[in-house]
């Protein structure tokens, strides 16, 4: 079911859950702004999301609402993950889905990290 990225931060979600350490995850990394964990679906030989520690809903609500600090800490956190593991030179694809025509599933920000093998078009019409 897709999310309506206007609506009020659900504290139930799966992501919330795991931050409070309610349901286990891989652990990519993680620190004071993001934690970063391996998708239990992955559609490309890497995938992996990251996802800031504070209740935001999608990029804009983060935009909005989030310290300069946070998005910092968070932006960062998505460009180690990269480097860390090793996906800079042969490239890698973020995928940030935002509200119902999207497919946003889980209403809390996440950026999807893909890499492993060529990924092909961006879009498929």
């Amino acid at each position: 079911m897709a999310v309506d990225a206007t609506q009020p931060y659900d504290d139930q979600n799966i992501f919330a859950k795991i931050l409070r350490g309610e349901i286990p995850n891989q652990t990519v990394y993680q620190d004071d702004f993001a934690l970063a964990f391996h998708d239990i679906n992955p559609q490309a030989p890497t995938h992996v999301l990251v996802i800031p520690k504070g209740a935001y809903v999608s990029w804009d609500d983060f935009s909005a609402k989030a310290s300069d600090a946070e998005i910092a800490g968070f932006v960062r956190a998505v460009g180690k993950v990269a480097r860390d593991m090793g996906l800079v030179a042969p490239g890698y694809r973020l995928l940030a889905n935002a509200g119902t025509d999207s497919h946003q599933e889980v209403p809390h920000l996440h950026v999807h990290l893909f890499a492993g093998k060529p990924l092909g078009p961006m879009l498929v019409r």
